[in-house]
């Protein structure tokens, strides 16, 4: 998870503020600016006629994070349009001309933001989001705020607010974002201005955490801090929604994956689980690791284990059969497993981390390390052509889609990833430093600094892969590494929250050694809210 920015330094906004000027900068009306070094792609079934332009702020010794804010932000973006992520320092007026919609996050307070981004965003009637700072910079240049938008500004608040309701729905607030404040509006004009979703503190009391006042929103923090599974991040998902594309569809799509599916895995279950599927009409993927390695025999009294897919022949029959009611197969990994080491469990295959380094804190928690020391493009294109020869020796065309196991790699296997699939089916992880000017791939990667997120919707990420989300998690029935035991319920409780996403996909995956009675329950649960189950091709062209 990301911290938050620090606590502002007073519940009371500044009454001085001090902005940069900047140039504007004069174009004829013929003017067609050049593609942008960091400007990317909308993710399939985006919106061709919209496009979002990111601003983030990047100084002091936290902008770091504001870059981190902004990937986010422009991650999800992607969605519903192309995006350019931009530094606030760097824009110029006239910038957003050239853009349908704004989004920006203030993660540093008292960024010394241009008059001309003030001033274009006051001038504006396209669709602007601001989060957190620096809207007191805004309120100060405008002539009359709370006559243009109809709230105020007015001080940030400290109460130990820990539910965001929006769309009457309650999400939960991560009581370690409470000492960052949240800043505070009043509605002025109600004719002009609305409450979007406000915070519940533990007395009771009522805060605003999202208003609307014309064309622009407000969000009173960052959202992107401590997040969860069932976090209001995922109203700033969906007010970033609102502006990356206006016209956003209202699908209700699901998807399931089977994981973890090796050479030793049982194909009596695997065949049942393909059964109960087909019948209730449900597509499903499946997470297939093509080598099974237990090289120091940790679940055979010291015996060490190697087992080919190909070797396995009923399982080899079994994926074939889970293909014919509906399956597609997709690679997780080559063995799902780091050489001959704990990483950070047993080094066995579907334990362990393949493509990053970890290990078990005193504490109980998995700490992400480094990349494998061997990191590097070629080591990474070697191990994604080990695992096609396994699929090939099975007897199966290569997989078009990849879910990189414990959803962990460096950014070089990022890279190495989009180049040989169609899509990765996961979360992200990433590092800041990579996106210095927002040019992602243009910086070094500081993997003390990393941070992961997840989708509720299909998008392109600032490695340029289309990425086929997975965010509800599995049924786990025990706890571990401090994460709670998670069944059905549970699953759909997140389920409830995501509903406040237009467009969502409800994802979620189960392990097949696992009694099926836990996947019926969540596969008819998810009907039951009124899903429909697609395939991962349908999400990955945008339908």
């Amino acid at each position: 998870m990301l911290p938050a920015p620090p606590p502002p330094p007073s519940a009371a906004l500044p009454k001085k503020v001090a902005s940069v000027a900047a140039p504007r900068v004069i174009r004829s009306a013929a003017f067609v600016p050049p593609p942008p070094s960091n400007g990317y792609s909308g993710a399939p079934g985006s919106n061709p006629n919209q496009s979002t332009l990111v601003v983030y702020d990047s100084t002091g010794p936290y902008g770091w994070l504001g870059e981190a804010y902004g990937v986010m932000a422009a991650n999800l973006a992607s969605h519903g349009s192309q995006y350019t992520l931009e530094r606030a320092v760097d824009y110029a007026q006239g910038d957003l001309d050239f853009f349908t919609g704004l989004i920006y996050v203030g993660s540093t307070y008292g960024e010394p933001l241009p008059t001309g981004f003030l001033d274009d965003v006051l001038a504006t009637t396209k669709p602007v989001l601001w989060m957190n700072d620096n809207i007191w910079q805004l309120s100060a240049r405008a002539s009359n705020f709370a006559g243009q938008y109809g709230f105020t500004p007015m001080f940030f608040d400290f109460s130990n607010t820990l539910t965001v309701t929006y769309k009457s729905v309650a999400l939960q607030r991560n009581s370690l974002s409470v000492p960052s404040g949240l800043l505070q509006t009043v509605i002025n004009d109600s004719t002009k201005a609305q409450v979007l979703a406000v915070a519940t503190n533990n007395t009771g009391g009522m805060i605003n955490w999202a208003t609307k006042g014309a064309n622009l929103t407000y969000i009173g923090e960052i959202p992107f801090s401590y997040i969860g599974p069932n976090d209001r991040y995922l109203a700033a998902v969906d007010l970033i929604g609102k502006v990356s594309n206006p016209t956003m569809l209202a699908r209700k799509h699901a998807l399931v994956r089977i994981e973890d599916v090796d050479p030793l895995a049982d194909p009596t279950r695997l065949r049942a689980i393909a059964d109960y599927l087909y019948s209730k009409h449900v597509p499903f993927s499946i997470a297939v690791i093509p080598f099974y390695v237990d090289p120091k025999g940790y679940y055979n009294n010291g015996v060490p284990v190697m087992q080919h897919l190909y070797q396995s022949t009923t399982v080899v029959s079994a994926l074939h059969y889970m293909v014919s009611k509906g399956g597609l197969i997709l690679m997780h990994g080559y063995t799902h497993q780091y050489s001959n080491v704990a990483n950070p469990y047993s080094g066995v295959t579907g334990d362990d981390f393949e493509f990053y380094r970890s290990h078990i804190s005193p504490d109980n928690y998995v700490i992400y390390d480094t990349p494998v020391a061997e990191d590097s493009y070629d080591w990474t294109l070697g191990r994604i052509q080990n695992g096609f020869n396994e699929f090939g020796a099975a007897g199966f065309n290569w997989p078009n889609f990849f879910v990189p196991p414990h959803y962990a790699g460096s950014a070089i296997d990022y890279q190495a990833f989009d180049s040989q699939f169609n899509a990765r089916y996961d979360r992200g992880l990433f590092a800041s430093g990579w996106c210095p000017a927002g040019a992602c791939g243009a910086g070094t990667p500081d993997y003390t600094r990393i941070y992961g997120q997840f989708y509720p919707y299909v998008v392109r990420d600032i490695f340029g892969t289309i990425v086929i989300p997975e965010q509800l998690g599995n049924i786990e029935l025990v706890p571990f590494n401090h994460n709670p035991a998670r069944f059905p319920a549970d699953i759909l409780y997140s389920a409830n929250c995501n509903t406040v996403i237009q467009d969502g996909v409800q994802s979620f995956f189960f392990h097949p050694y696992l009694d099926i009675s836990y996947l019926k329950q969540t596969v008819e649960g998810l009907q039951a809210m009124g899903y429909t189950f697609v395939t991962s091709r349908s999400v990955k062209q945008g339908n």
